[in-house]
């Protein structure tokens, strides 16, 4: 007789105890009903990719819920990342915060006649797919059962076929890169002959032991996240880190392995297509922090003899300030107009924003063949963020970051002339939205560097264009002498189209359009002659658009959801924000129950916490909680909870300005006639599920909540937590305060708790929702945890989120919509 699992546990804990704790019996997944199912399943719009050559756009549709089997599948966990050790696939995202989505659909566009070619892809898991430097080719992974394959395409035919015998190692990333403008690869192999895997024969050989030998310094708590607990841990780490690199010829399919194996952690080829930055973990290795702390050695590669010139040799970097970053050289890239050029950064402040100096960064070039001195370029009164170059030598952009006033400075600079002093283009809070001038266009050169678009002394901005009406994406065009933009194209107000690319043809640019009842789609633009007399903020040339994709729409019932953006205030005058959902079928002046959904977001001042994000023109897709729209439930969505102040102290007001939060939103829905005063639940995830909890022991504005995978003991992130960089040492109550469970016997409204068994994310691990169970339960509270199997941070297989679907459902409409 076959026994489930948990069915087994059950039995003998009856066998072994008499009885169970009260509690719902266990079961097999639960499933919502068919309308909501049938939402959930729907595909998701493509994610578009133009061409460096600006002649093809490729349409990737990543696979919407995996299986509870394959999220199921036996990893190891490896100081920070988790593998499959059949295949060695990654079993997360370089974050952790969920399985790695494969692609369902790929299909090549040509922009100029319209012609689609959809793409047959392998048996098995296609990750995303990498463009040639010409865009004549495109290169992917492919996860099977024993190995991670390469696979190329051709962008014109779109067939595709396997580079033979090429087995990946994906562990640390940077697996695959196009070298300069050739039809070579870089790849990281899993090293030939490397014999079987380390094994413990499943007795311990002793203990974890670790010990500080008085060493002043902090370890930020968001650095820990499935460390190594074990010599053996250290083999199998070793073992399955190990890579050797590789020429792959895409034409010939012959593989040429280069150098030596080692722990290759990041690697960079230089646009000289010759020279590849290699950054090689080394032991010994740490069981307090993840491999991105480890000990390192910088080198630079020449694939071509294979010989390696060492750079720097790093050491543990187990005690980084809270928002800090290490000592010694950092941040290693190569300087794009040059064949080989290094350019990286050092600390002068240990890399403490407490500590006060001058200039807090330098910043160094060293020229091939790297045995020089390394020349310094620049000083930075801030933390250096990186360099932006342009095809134009004597033209790069610094971006300095000030984390203590949320501020960031732009300036251009001719890093050849470094007494020359920059000039400032930007300089304004990291928190402005509707000042924000846009984000850098870039463009690959024939040797595949990336850099700045310049046409003429005009380089070109994009941006999400915020605005008190709503997002609105523009494209603008930045005069380099003037410093001055001019606005090439903004989205209407009655839709929200992005920027994509521009086209190879010139003129033309392309475009992602979508409305709320649109299906996002792709479109060319031509640009037209300068408008007379342009509005403020408005495209000053005109355009004309012409659909280049007709993709349609996977759920129309979605469409009878009406939404809209409101715009209200706090008691003490700082401007908020919610997009305001009703169910299909909604009446006006009818009052319905209704779910807030927020994330608070720290600001530090309160000119930026009231700007407003985000659309209500786009295209409505529903996530779980947004599915209780077709329950009959309106959402009360991403309301605006800004936790406002000096990034030092701003939490010692948390809660009081949480609770302001939840009340000024609560107060305007239901002031709008549409929302049910006595009929409002409450959800949030991670830092949300945290606010939920808060917000069920300390309000009475809500009948209910359902809070996953939160962190609700805040003194088990004793080093910080979001902005708070303050030691639990050394603000002991904000810590008390911030934390529900110390609040416990305060929580009588019903708590759902969700999390995932396997939550990787530093400061939400499982036990944080079990543990505020115990104490809601012991205090006799009304409450329910749902653990999730084989779930990440992130719920990422079908039958999962089916669950969160339906206990979500169940939970509202019991304590909600039919609350007493």
């Amino acid at each position: 007789m076959l026994i489930h699992r948990t069915s087994l546990a059950a039995a003998i804990a009856v066998a072994t105890f008499g009885l169970l704790a009260a509690g719902p019996a266990l079961a097999d997944y639960a499933k919502p009903p068919e309308h909501l199912l049938k939402v959930l399943k729907a595909p998701p719009p493509p994610a578009p990719n133009v061409d460096p050559s600006g002649q093809r756009l490729l349409l990737t549709t990543a696979q919407t819920y995996p299986s509870i089997a394959r999220v199921a599948q036996p990893y190891l966990k490896l100081a920070g990342v988790r593998l499959e050790p059949k295949n060695r696939s990654r079993h997360d995202t370089p974050g952790g915060y969920g399985i790695p989505a494969c692609v369902a659909d790929f299909s090549v566009v040509e922009i100029a006649s319209g012609k689609t070619t959809k793409v047959d892809l392998p048996q098995g898991c296609a990750g995303a797919a990498q463009w040639s430097a010409d865009g004549s080719h495109f290169a992917f992974q492919n996860a099977v059962d024993t190995s991670v394959q390469l696979w190329v395409g051709d962008a014109a035919t779109g067939q595709v076929k396997q580079v033979p015998g090429v087995q990946l190692n994906p562990i640390f990333g940077s697996t695959v890169q196009w070298l300069g403008g050739s039809q070579n690869l870089l790849v990281k192999l899993a090293p030939a002959n490397q014999g079987a895997a380390p094994s413990d024969g499943g007795v311990p050989t002793g203990p974890d032991a670790q010990e500080s030998l008085g060493s002043s310094g902090e370890s930020s708590t968001y650095e820990a996240r499935d460390t190594l607990t074990s010599a053996h841990d250290e083999k199998l780490f070793a073992y399955y880190g190990a890579s050797q690199l590789a020429v792959v010829d895409t034409a010939s399919g012959k593989v040429r392995p280069v150098g030596r194996a080692a722990i290759f952690n990041d690697v960079n080829a230089a646009p000289d297509g010759v020279h590849v930055l290699t950054e090689s973990i080394k032991p010994p290795f740490s069981h307090a922090v993840t491999y991105q702390r480890f000990a390192n050695d910088v080198a630079v590669l020449d694939i071509t003899t294979g010989k390696a010139t060492a750079i720097a040799s790093l050491p543990l970097a187990d005690r980084v300030p809270v928002h800090g970053v290490p000592e010694g050289p950092r941040g290693f890239d190569w300087r794009s107009t040059d064949p080989a050029t290094l350019v990286y950064a050092e600390a002068l402040d240990k890399g403490d924003w407490k500590v006060t100096v001058p200039h807090r960064d330098r910043v160094l070039m060293l020229k091939a063949p790297f045995n020089g001195k390394p020349v310094e370029i620049a000083r930075t009164a801030q933390r250096f963020e990186g360099l932006a170059w342009s095809a134009d030598p004597a033209v790069s952009f610094m971006f300095e970051n000030d984390e203590n006033r949320h501020w960031v400075q732009t300036r251009i600079v001719d890093v050849d002339q470094p007494k020359k002093e920059g000039r400032l283009l930007w300089d304004m809070s990291s928190d402005e939205l509707y000042g924000d001038p846009g984000n850098l266009v870039f463009k690959r050169l024939p040797n595949g560097a990336a850099v700045v678009r310049q046409e003429g002394n005009f380089v070109f901005l994009r941006g999400q264009g915020a605005s008190p009406q709503g997002d609105r994406p523009f494209l603008d065009r930045l005069d380099l002498g003037s410093l001055k933009s001019e606005r090439l194209f903004r989205s209407s107000a009655d839709a929200y189209e992005q920027f994509l690319g521009f086209s190879n043809i010139p003129g033309r640019y392309l475009t992602w359009h979508q409305s709320v009842v649109d299906a996002p789609n792709a479109f060319v633009r031509q640009q037209g002659e300068a408008v007379a007399a342009a509005k403020e903020g408005e495209a000053q040339f005109a355009s004309t658009a012409t659909a280049l994709t007709k993709l349609v729409d996977p759920t129309p019932e979605v469409r009878q959801i009406k939404k809209q953006l409101v715009t209200y205030k706090r008691a003490d005058g700082v401007d908020l924000s919610f997009t305001l959902y009703t169910p299909p079928g909604y009446k006006e002046g009818q009052r319905v129950p209704a779910i807030l959904y927020a994330y608070p977001a720290d600001f530090a001042n309160a000119a930026q916490a009231g700007q407003v994000s985000g659309s209500q023109q786009t295209f409505t897709r529903l996530q779980p909680y947004r599915l209780m729209l077709l329950a009959g439930y309106a959402i009360i969505d991403n309301a605006s909870f800004p936790i406002v102040g000096d990034p030092k102290t701003a939490y010692d007001t948390y809660l009081e300005q949480l609770e302001a939060d939840a009340k000024a939103a609560v107060d305007k829905a239901v002031d709008m006639g549409v929302v049910d005063r006595n009929r409002i639940g409450v959800t949030g995830h991670s830092h949300g599920g945290l606010m939920t909890a808060n917000l069920i022991a300390h309000t009475n504005l809500f009948k209910a909540g359902v809070a996953t995978s939160g962190s609700y003991n805040k003194t088990f992130t004793p080093f910080g937590f979001q902005n708070e960089r303050r030691s639990v040492w050394q603000a002991q109550d904000v810590y008390l305060k911030a934390s529900p469970f110390f609040y416990a016997d305060k929580i009588k409204l019903p708590l759902l708790l969700v999390h995932g068994e396997d939550d990787a994310n530093p400061g939400t691990e499982p036990f944080q929702s079990r543990k505020l169970y115990q104490a809601i339960r012991g205090n006799g509270g009304t409450t329910r945890l749902v653990m999730l199997p084989n779930e990440p941070h992130w719920y990422t297989a079908l039958e999962s989120n089916e669950q969160l679907v339906s206990e979500m459902l169940n939970w509202f409409d019991t304590y909600v919509k039919n609350a007493r």
